[in-house]
């Protein structure tokens, strides 16, 4: 199966699709000579690899999901997950996988397969336990016969407590690591060459470009009761350190940009990382404050310069969604009140503890009491402002204007957080459940549905590269010309400038003239070029994700402007429909049918009619479909669940039923934002 969107082949239609064809027609060109346009690429070359037949010089999108977990995860093992680091990278090329329940043999009874393959992956296993679960499920390690590693093989759901709480959040290790943890370490670093190799071997170097794989991890800060700090570390290329620093052995998020920067970028030629914060839904209000925090307390004093500028250059990505809720705004709170949209993917509670996962007394939940400091875990607290990305984004406003500096000047970027290998898995039809901090359904889930109501099946990053290589592809990162998606593939472009012309949508030549006039997702708008009372203006541009034949895509309904803004000592924000718009489009839960009209493409060229030359601002697109059936719907309509009949739910389909239920959504897409700085 050939990718929608980063084959050569499918090139001249894509540029086509989103109007520059002239440029199109140059490009493939050049591609039937056998030639690259230009002998220099616009970004440093760190590896030998042959160069890609179908370099794109205006860059096109390319899919990946940059959080996934394997086998080697503590918290993907509790799900029975057997699949490693080269299963995951075979799967997001378009391969089968089984997955749980396993038959007596110990063979996959289910097997599962994206609908298109991805361009990029990154295998981001938690580097806590690397050296424990090589331990505990290899015969003839030390500790394989440890009590704590019987329990993780035969009663993996107490895995959350025995590891979970005991070494993230007590930071403490079991005996059987030997005198001053050796063995775990030495077991670490040999799952850690596993891991490397395994995205060596799925690295096409060759001509074809076909997928990029990036040696990764998760470092995993959790304090107090589960305050989520989590990172995902992507290495550049395969230059990278000798270990995995984790969380147990880190005070802080300082000391892993010490790491990177000195087991990195000094010892390493070659050797540069991103740090990628995720599920800050759940970080308790700690996600965006100093990067100090070392306890559920935060550290007194202000952020100074050198922290914010040390954030800003490790931290240039934001998940904002994935299969544990989204992290954009939350219309539950007042700030939000008057966002409709703002209602994706929420969850009830504020942090990992703060929720009681439905395990019974005496299970993982009781574990985390007895390990975390001994303290009682917090009632469910519904998550505040402080949890979302949008009150970063308007933070780092205030910060500039009082640092000079932004560290919260984020790209988004979706992915999925699957715990079962599954890249880019982000269907809603048979959706079978990412496992994690969620439960497989033996663990006492109604058997009709695979994993808790509330969890999804996450999003996916997208970056704009000229080929699909590694360096280009980090170099993407690093500028931030990149945007999610809630797991659909719609194309997005946004473009900020100061002559755009109102009728640019319509030009053949919209992408090239987008960057010549201004900048991509990602950048700063150039400084104003001194007409008086002049706007800035954006083009924002969305072509529909048409699917395949089994998994149908979806028409767009509209795009909106978010615009945030610092003035006169205020943080303010507003949401602008600039395309697009309410055509009645529905959806049938019963059949989860689409009803109603929509749009194919979208285009727009917007002035802000409130610019201020002396105040900060972003401004980022949304993306919306139509609304659609949400997974657990579709398997309750696919039983054919209606709750005005009690007779049609069957035994464990009570969920389908229950109020907190949302059958609809609406699938989207968030641009990285543009961000306007005055030039005083």
């Amino acid at each position: 199966m050939t990718s929608l969107y980063s084959r050569g082949a499918r090139s001249l239609s894509l540029l086509t699709l989103l109007g520059v064809t002239s440029t199109a027609a140059s490009l493939t060109a050049a591609l039937e000579a056998g030639q690259n346009p230009g002998p220099q690429r616009p970004y440093q070359i760190t590896e030998q690899r042959e160069p890609c037949s179908d370099y794109q010089p205006l860059r096109r999108p390319l899919f990946g999901d940059t959080h996934v977990h394997t086998g080697w995860s503590f918290d993907a093992s509790s799900q029975d997950t057997r699949n490693k680091p080269a299963d995951a990278y075979t799967f997001a090329q378009g391969g089968r996988m089984g997955i749980q329940p396993y038959d007596d043999n110990g063979q996959a009874m289910r097997q599962v397969q994206l609908d298109r393959p991805l361009d990029f992956a990154a295998v981001t296993d938690h580097s806590e336990f690397l050296g424990e679960m090589r331990m505990c499920m290899t015969p003839g390690y030390p500790g394989y016969w440890h009590p704590v590693c019987i329990a993780h093989r035969w009663l993996p759901q107490y895995s959350f407590g025995t590891f979970g709480a005991y070494g993230m959040a007590a930071k403490k290790r079991w005996g059987f690591c030997g005198e001053a943890n050796t063995d775990c370490f030495a077991a670490a670093r040999s799952t850690w060459q596993d891991i490397q190799q395994a995205a060596e071997d799925a690295y096409d170097r060759d001509a074809d470009c076909s997928f990029t794989s990036f040696v990764a991890y998760e470092w995993t800060a959790s304090v107090g009761a589960g305050q989520n700090l989590h990172h995902n570390v992507l290495f550049r290329n395969d230059q990278v350190p000798d270990h995995a620093l984790s969380w147990i052995e880190t005070p802080s998020q300082v000391q892993l940009w010490d790491y990177l920067e000195q087991e990195c970028v000094e010892q390493k030629p070659g050797c540069d990382a991103v740090a990628i914060p995720h599920n800050s839904n759940l970080s308790g209000g700690l996600m965006f404050e100093t990067a100090r925090v070392s306890d559920d307390t935060v550290p007194p004093g202000p952020v100074s310069v050198a922290e914010a500028t040390r954030r800003a250059r490790w931290n240039p990505l934001f998940e904002v969604v994935q299969h544990k809720g989204a992290s954009e705004c939350d219309n539950r709170n007042p700030v939000w009140a008057e966002d409709e949209y703002c209602d994706f993917e929420l969850l009830a509670y504020d942090s990992f503890g703060g929720k009681n996962t439905g395990i019974a007394a005496g299970g993982a939940m009781d574990w985390l009491t007895v390990f975390v400091d001994d303290q009682d875990l917090p009632q469910t607290k519904p998550p505040e402002a402080s949890n979302f990305l949008r009150y970063a984004l308007k933070k780092g406003l205030q910060q500039q204007d009082e640092l000079g500096v932004n560290s919260f000047k984020y790209g988004l970027i979706a992915s999925t957080d699957t715990h079962i290998a599954a890249p880019g898995l982000t269907m809603e039809k048979n959706h079978p459940g990412h496992g994690g901090a969620g439960m497989g359904s033996r663990d006492g889930l109604p058997a009709g549905l695979p994993d808790e109501l509330e969890y999804g099946p996450g999003g996916l990053a997208v970056l704009y590269a000229e080929e699909n290589t590694r360096d280009a592809l980090f170099a993407a990162m690093q500028r931030k010309e990149a945007y999610a998606t809630s797991g659909t593939r719609p194309v997005l472009r946004f473009f900020g400038g100061w002559d755009y012309p109102q009728d640019l949508c319509t030009d053949p030549e919209l992408v090239a003239r987008g960057y010549a006039a201004g900048v991509p997702m990602g950048g700063d708008l150039p400084p104003a070029p001194g007409t008086p009372d002049q706007a800035p203006r954006f083009l924002v541009s969305a072509q529909y994700d048409p699917g395949t034949p089994d998994y149908p895509g979806n028409l767009l309904q509209r795009i909106q402007l978010i615009k945030g803004w610092y003035e006169n000592g205020e943080l303010k924000e507003q949401v602008i429909d600039v395309a697009g718009g309410d055509t009645g489009a529905d959806v049938d839960i019963n059949s989860c049918e689409p009803q109603g009209a929509g749009y194919q493409q979208l285009c727009n060229v917007w002035s802000d009619p409130q610019f201020s030359e002396t105040a900060q601002a972003f401004y980022y697109a949304r993306v919306l479909e139509n609304p659609s059936c949400r997974w657990s719907q579709r398997i309750c309509a696919d039983a054919g669940v209606r709750c005005d009949d009690p007779a049609s739910i069957p035994e464990g389909m009570e969920q389908c039923c229950a109020a907190e239920h949302q059958k609809v959504i609406q699938e989207r897409a968030w641009s990285s934002p543009i961000w306007y700085i005055p030039s005083s």
